[in-house]
């Protein structure tokens, strides 16, 4: 099982991928709590140039809460993170990180059902775009 899923879209700008993975992942109950922009960052710490990309930290509040009653210290990981990425202009690349696979290493067996139903959720917004 891979750790994450994906899928390339092209003839976009970056910003608009943006806006539009964020759409998707509204239509599935998942809000933006996170954006990291990473090609900023290493820039302004690191002081090297990057391509564009980007973090989404994702989160579908009535299932975070579920995982958190679970589990309490399932927060660890999350929110989920999904991410954008764009090595020649016109050519995102976004890939989601697989709860399913994720949660494997935590020995609950009420967390496995919530990350399937999250899971699909997920690959949804991949499939949509």
């Amino acid at each position: 099982m891979s750790y994450y899923f994906g899928t390339t879209i092209t003839n976009t700008s970056f910003e608009e991928a943006i806006e539009k993975v964020t759409e998707e992942l509204k239509k599935e109950g998942f809000g933006i709590l996170t954006e990291i922009d990473v090609k900023a960052t290493l820039k302004k710490k690191l002081d090297v140039d990057f391509y564009n990309y980007k973090i989404l930290g994702a989160c579908n509040p009535p299932f975070a809460y579920k995982a958190l009653q679970s589990e309490d210290k399932i927060g660890t990981m999350l929110p989920c993170n999904v991410i954008l990425q764009e090595r020649e202009p016109g050519k995102i690349e976004i890939s989601a990180v697989n709860p399913a696979a994720s949660m494997q290493s935590v020995e609950n067996e009420n967390l496995a059902g919530i990350a399937t139903e999250i899971m699909a959720k997920l690959e949804k917004v991949i499939d949509n775009l």
